[in-house]
């Protein structure tokens, strides 16, 4: 086991490809005595659950602050899954095909012709298929597509593999990685903050960074004194949203895309699996995998590919996202607490947005930041007084 250190120069709370990406993102640029303290092991929770889509354009409704962020995110994948292959040898397995995103039905239809004309607009690079040419570039979906869009500049990486590559760099990089090590309270003094109280004992630091996931809000704050702490933390709200996943042996791959709509989705992966998901389902910290939720996860993927019906299943799993109350990620400085950071609350966008969260947030710290994109996305737009109402009504509002 790792030792832990008395002393920091910054703690991240959270061992996920966030806080990883953190970590690398200030190793980098020379920050002395990174220690990153994660729970349970390195990526172990929504990080290795997910299906490693970057796929802003598939997923997005309208131009605004989140969807420019993850694309300008998406966009650096490519020079960061190369920075991470020549710093540790580990292949992302970051895949360039696109996303090719069906419709069934004449509503699905209009749907994606809304989707086309608004990116179309906004200067975007999108192509829309009838039924046939979708056929041709996937023969294997179902004969009921009656239209398509592609997303060419949308891609996918195997995010278990990012993991990897993450916990080797910020290794090579001089972090210390502590597991198996729970963050109770941050510790604060008249200054700000003070350092971390943890399972293991006091880690003494002046700046942490909260990027804790679904377990953000079990956080306390305490006065290193003793007494009452004279700012509380953010209310931000953050619930675990379970996700469940299917996972199938094909061989060969029935699929070159990474194939989408508005029910669900298939990732093929270079080793024969076929991902099918998700679920969207607010049951606390149950990772069970569920038989509706099975059942719901192979009607989509049927609906797309008739084929799935005669694959074997190899593995199931379920993940908890972080859903923050108002669906946004938490990212920056914290006003009323010096030295306090937030990287949280990526819901179903962590893998896509780790490589610009790391930067920023980097950035942030080491005061090279003059930028507004934190702007929309900072932990203060969450006061004090945030009521438990807005939390719970906000459930199930982004899809």
């Amino acid at each position: 086991m790792t030792i832990l250190p008395k002393n920091a120069g910054v703690v991240i709370v959270g061992g996920g490809v966030i806080g990883l990406a953190v970590a690398r993102a200030l190793a980098l640029r020379g920050s002395p005595d990174v220690v990153l303290i994660e729970r349970a092991s390195l990526g172990a929770e929504s990080s290795s659950a997910a299906a490693g889509m970057l796929a802003p354009q598939a997923e997005a409704d309208s131009v605004d602050d989140f969807f420019r962020l993850a694309c300008r995110s998406r966009d650096m994948y490519p020079k960061f899954a190369a920075a991470l292959l020549e710093e540790t040898g580990i292949d992302i397995e970051l895949e360039t095909t696109g996303t090719l995103y069906l419709a069934f039905t004449e509503e699905d239809a209009v749907e994606l012709e809304m989707r086309h004309q608004w990116q179309r607009s906004a200067g975007l690079t999108v192509q829309s298929l009838d039924g046939h040419e979708a056929r041709r570039l996937e023969p294997a979906i179902s004969a009921n597509v009656c239209a398509a869009l592609k997303f060419p500049f949308d891609m996918q990486v195997e995010n278990r593999r990012l993991v990897s590559a993450l916990a080797v760099a910020t290794e090579k990089l001089g972090i210390s990685l502590v597991t198996g090590t729970t963050v109770s309270a941050l510790k604060t003094d008249y200054r700000g903050v003070a350092g971390v109280e943890t399972s293991r004992g006091f880690v003494g630091t002046n700046t942490v960074v909260i990027a804790g996931g679904a377990w953000t809000s079990s956080l306390a704050v305490t006065s290193l004194s003793g007494s009452a702490p004279k700012a509380g933390l953010p209310n931000l709200g953050i619930a675990p949203v379970r996700g469940q996943m299917l996972c199938f042996e094909v061989n060969p791959q029935i699929a070159r895309h990474v194939i989408y709509s508005s029910r669900g989705y298939l990732v093929p992966r270079r080793d024969g699996r076929l991902l099918a998901g998700s679920t969207t389902e607010y049951a606390g910290f149950d990772r069970r995998v569920t038989a509706e939720g099975v059942n719901s996860i192979l009607s989509a993927a049927l609906e797309i590919s008739p084929q799935i019906g005669a694959l074997p299943i190899a593995s199931s799993w379920a993940g908890l996202r972080p859903r923050a109350a108002d669906g946004l990620p938490v990212l920056g400085r914290y006003a009323e607490i010096g030295g306090l950071f937030y990287a949280t609350g990526h819901y179903r966008n962590g893998i896509l947005l780790a490589p610009i969260t790391g930067e920023l947030i980097a950035d942030a710290i080491v005061g090279q930041s003059n930028s507004t994109s934190l702007g929309p996305f900072s932990p203060d737009r969450f006061d004090q007084g945030f009521e438990r109402f807005h939390i719970e009504t906000a459930g199930g509002a982004l899809v």
